[in-house]
């Protein structure tokens, strides 16, 4: 056995979800990523003596979305604590938090490995205002500072400790930004920073109860450099250890380059950070009348949709395809609607319809043909009145540049439909074989897959109208008629 094999890891993780609201958590300067720096701010972004804080309302919708979306328990009675600390980029000296009364205890969100379906349970999870940016890397001899993030507003998410591998930290970060997005509190992306992650690690022996040493990473920027970097520290701690050595409680940061962490600051101290009720802000009270009202503007969440689509009979793949995008999930759900056919409904939007979106650089709501004319299409084919290859090389591109012409009318305008008539086809296929007698001779002889070439050239004859089934069932017939 490896003596990696001897260990297990402790992961838990703290997730900051940047809201999308239009205005900051207690000011009304813009949360607008991508301006001018410093351009976002005012005296009370900049902390000027004497400027009070007015709490942005769409704060707490946001997080009763969130809370209700991993089955938590929303607080009815919500303070704000300042959390106190410096920073050169965080200008009143504290940030407004929340502190003993998180908004949102306990929870849940399910992830799925290679090997199995896990719940990872919440502690909490609270809102609280970012800070400004430092950047080191814009001049060579001064950090230079971009106020324009400090005061918008964040929803911490607070694992517990359930976590065991990169892979699982990976799955559950995949589900958090899915899930913030189907919620569209938040766009997910880490790049721009508006989803952070820091990652709580620790190593035991397999078997113990109590927890090893922990360490922090931060800094990293995309979920694969987030299990990256775990994958990294578990390894670095367990040689530690294998060497005698003491895993030190640091808070280290990831280089994406070589792979591996280094140390930030000690961390062998709790950070005192001085919490105490914010006196500028009044408690906020959450009724159970706005959490129903909250309730009834949800959206269908993911894990939803796809314990409904694995329901309907499609596959684990099929259904997770489907709900990784929420506008690609309700375009489908639109168009379940009109069809009864569920598995060609998955098929159009999940090759046909993501084929173009992909070529074209475009998103689905950009995409011009309404999901009941999908429905038709797909009634079309069932009716075998066109062949699937039909519809979609020849239809789909004439409906997508005419959407408001029914698949039926395009069909009939470019004598499209399929030619169901078996005396007209058989004499096509009489045709084909006439025309083909060593490939007769090879097909009697056991080399069965032929059919395949006879029907291509049926097709042809056909010029691509014959009902491909009427058209298999009579060349089949007549090859098994033949002696000889």
């Amino acid at each position: 056995m490896s003596v990696y094999e001897k260990y297990e890891a402790v992961i838990g993780l703290e997730v900051h979800a940047q809201l999308t609201t239009n205005s900051k958590a207690y000011s009304s300067d813009a949360n607008d990523f991508g301006a001018l720096p410093n351009s976002n701010v005012s005296v009370i972004t900049l902390g000027h003596p004497g400027t009070l804080p007015v709490f942005n309302k769409k704060i707490i919708e946001y997080a009763v979305k969130l809370g209700l979306a991993v089955k938590g328990n929303i607080n009815p009675y919500n303070e704000f604590a300042r959390k106190n600390y410096f920073y050169a980029d965080l200008p009143k000296g504290y940030q407004i938090t929340q502190d003993t009364t998180p908004i949102c205890t306990g929870g849940k969100i399910s992830i799925k490995t290679k090997e199995s379906l896990k719940e990872i349970g919440l502690i909490r999870i609270h809102w609280e205002e970012d800070a400004g940016k430092s950047m080191h890397d814009v001049d060579p001899f001064d950090t230079l500072i971009d106020l324009n993030r400090a005061g918008v507003p964040l929803l911490e998410i607070v694992s517990e400790p359930d976590l065991r591998s990169g892979e699982e930290a990976y799955a559950y970060l995949t589900e958090v930004r899915r899930l913030v997005r189907y919620l569209e509190i938040c766009d997910g992306n880490m790049e721009e920073g508006s989803l952070r992650c820091d990652a709580n690690i620790s190593v035991r022996i397999k078997g113990d109860e109590k927890f090893g040493r922990r360490v922090e990473v931060k800094n990293m920027n995309s979920i694969r450099n987030v299990q990256r970097a775990i994958e990294h520290e578990i390894v670095r701690q367990i040689d530690l250890i294998e060497a005698g050595q003491i895993v030190s409680q640091d808070t280290r940061s990831f280089d994406a380059v070589s792979g591996t962490t280094f140390s930030l600051r000690s961390k062998e101290m709790a950070n005192d950070y001085r919490y105490f009720p914010e006196p500028d802000l009044q408690p906020v009270l959450v009724t159970e009348n706005y959490i129903h009202e909250v309730k009834k503007m949800m959206p269908p969440l993911p894990a939803e949709l796809f314990e409904k689509y694995i329901q309907l009979g499609l596959s684990d793949y099929d259904a997770s395809v489907l709900i990784d995008d929420k506008y690609v999930a309700l375009y489908f759900e639109e168009l379940l609607k009109h069809t009864a056919n569920k598995k060609s409904a998955a098929n159009w939007v999940m090759v046909n319809i993501k084929s173009y979106l992909n070529e074209n650089a475009i998103h689905i709501q950009q995409f011009g043909v309404a999901p009941q004319k999908i429905a038709e299409l797909i009634q079309l084919i069932d009716d075998n009145k066109i062949s699937n290859s039909v519809a979609s090389q020849k239809i789909l591109p004439l409906l997508i540049q005419f959407p408001e012409k029914s698949p039926l009318s395009i069909a009939e305008e470019n004598n499209l439909i399929q030619e169901s008539d078996s005396s007209l086809i058989l004499e096509f296929a009489k045709e084909v074989i006439a025309k083909n007698p060593q490939k007769v001779a090879e097909y009697k002889s056991g080399k069965t897959g032929l059919i395949g070439l006879f029907m291509g050239e049926l097709m042809k004859l056909s010029k691509g109208k014959a009902d491909p089934k009427v058209g298999n069932s009579i060349l089949k017939q007549l090859l098994d008629e033949i002696t000889v």
